[in-house]
């Protein structure tokens, strides 16, 4: 079916990722009554980013690949897997018509799951739809095109997402210090870690829970460390570690320092521009659901960087960024060296929310969890290098039998829909009963999850009911 599919977009898909995503989001923005002027705006932003993210890969890809040759002949260290980030698999998904069908497809699951009041969030973060389409393509390609199958995956796991967005309110709340009828929330896919984040959370509580005496200011530590801690910085640091273990020369080494620093600032800005490009088509969807459910207190769920503020989510990003480089040198079964992925964005907004910003608890369970990360990296490049060179947007700077990666959100999701796929195919016996205990232990870890949210919340709400009242007294 998706061979088939693609033959009758194939002029189309061969204008390339950026022309091609200019064109229906333009389309789809008119279509959800978005002023033209707006519509377009959208479009050629989306053509812009796509455009400038794959010149920043290329970058960073052609100023790193002869120094990854020359790391793994002089340390023996066979990290094979250039690690690019997420913005591979958002330029992989957004050049996919397959992408607009998965946005779809989860825009009727959050409409009908607010019409039978299953959920109270709205989710106008589209952006991020390519999140859940890396899962639906992994599906695919390893189901040898099963779009039913990958369509039920899709739609369990962007279930699952809004019903994390809901649980997780009341603390995004009081994390941030919002007012009692915030209806602000957030329902990024990577916060769908939370699970195996508070299970660690609840063992420690339970058997090292004086390790909290010991926490610090985040705020103070960030203003310590200040430009030392930032992205050009690391990048420069990641530069170095691998130019001398390389045994560049000194021109060639800092050369290889100052582009990963620049690279890595630069992936970030760029992809801010994801965000206002998808705005237009996102305000036009969230006004015609908002008049269908007008009346109803409606949670808004938005991009995780609303989180940003918190001083505890970049302290933990800086901490864990050396760890995650030392546990991909001696982790087993782990290909990736972390480049564009070193700063653990998709791993930190769950650790501040569980945890409500303790961050020795953070760093504790971030490298805890790190191995998944990298696992999955390994584990998916395949999928991400072949798609890319099919999709004629493979970076420049690799050669052609370069494996290249991404150490990005939804680590299980990844693992299990890859493992459902293949079951699907292969049919073997073994294979059926290990994923059906993968799935019953994936699906009731969310369970009880949700669940313990839900005593943690009212929890919460009782105390600061019980608060007020003795001020008022």
């Amino acid at each position: 079916m998706l061979s088939q599919l693609n033959s009758y977009f194939s002029s189309f898909i061969s204008l390339g990722a950026p022309a091609m995503m200019f064109f229906i989001i333009t389309l789809l923005s008119l279509l959800f009554k978005v002023k033209i002027s707006k519509a377009l705006e959208g479009g050629i932003l989306m053509a812009i980013a796509l455009t400038g993210m794959g010149a920043v890969i290329t970058l960073l890809t052609s100023s790193f690949a002869p120094a990854l040759t020359k790391f793994v002949e002089s340390t023996g260290v066979s990290l094979s897997i250039t690690d690019l980030g997420w913005a591979p698999l958002a330029v992989i998904t957004w050049g996919s018509i397959y992408t607009l069908y998965f946005a779809m497809t989860c825009i009727s699951i959050n409409l009908a799951l607010l019409s039978f009041k299953k959920v109270n969030t709205l989710n106008v973060d589209l952006f991020n739809i390519w999140n859940l389409s890396v899962i639906g393509l992994l599906t695919l390609y390893y189901s040898e095109d099963n779009l039913i199958l990958t369509t039920c995956i899709v739609a369990t796991i962007y279930a699952l997402m809004l019903f994390n967005s809901d649980v997780m309110q009341p603390q995004i709340k009081t994390l941030l210090k919002y007012h009692d009828n915030s209806i602000t929330t957030t329902a990024h896919p990577s916060l769908l870690i939370s699970p195996p984040v508070l299970i660690i959370d609840e063992l420690i509580s339970k058997f090292i829970p004086f390790i909290d005496k010991f926490d610090f200011d985040a705020e103070k530590l960030n203003e310590k460390i200040g430009f030392w801690g930032s992205k050009f910085a690391i990048g420069v640091y990641l530069g170095f570690f691998v130019g001398i273990l390389g045994k560049l020369p000194m021109n060639e080494l800092f050369a290889l320092a100052f582009t990963a620093g620049v690279s890595l600032e630069l992936f970030s800005a760029v992809g801010n521009w994801f965000g206002p490009a998808i705005m237009p088509l996102s305000d036009g969807i969230a006004t015609m659901m908002e008049k269908r459910f007008k009346g109803r207190q409606i949670f808004v769920a938005i991009d995780w960087p609303i989180l940003a503020s918190r001083a505890e989510l970049w302290a933990v990003v800086n901490i864990l960024a050396p760890i995650l480089l030392i546990i991909a040198i001696i982790l087993p079964d782990n290909n990736v060296l972390p480049l564009g992925g070193i700063l653990l964005t998709v791993l930190a907004p769950a650790l501040l929310i569980i945890t409500q910003g303790k961050v020795i608890r953070m760093t504790l369970i971030g490298t805890l969890l790190i191995p998944l990360f990298l696992w999955a990296a390994t584990l998916i490049a395949e999928f991400v290098t072949k798609t890319s060179i099919a999709m004629n947007s493979f970076p420049s700077g690799l050669s052609h039998n370069q494996l290249f990666s991404s150490v990005d959100s939804d680590p299980l999701e990844k693992m299990l829909s890859i493992l459902i796929a293949k079951t699907s195919v292969s049919l073997d016996i073994q294979m059926v009963i290990i994923s059906a205990v993968a799935i019953l232990a994936y699906l009731g870890m969310f369970f009880w999850y949700f669940r313990r949210m839900q005593q943690i919340n009212t929890t919460s709400a009782v105390l600061k009911t019980n608060a007020n009242f003795e001020e008022r007294k």
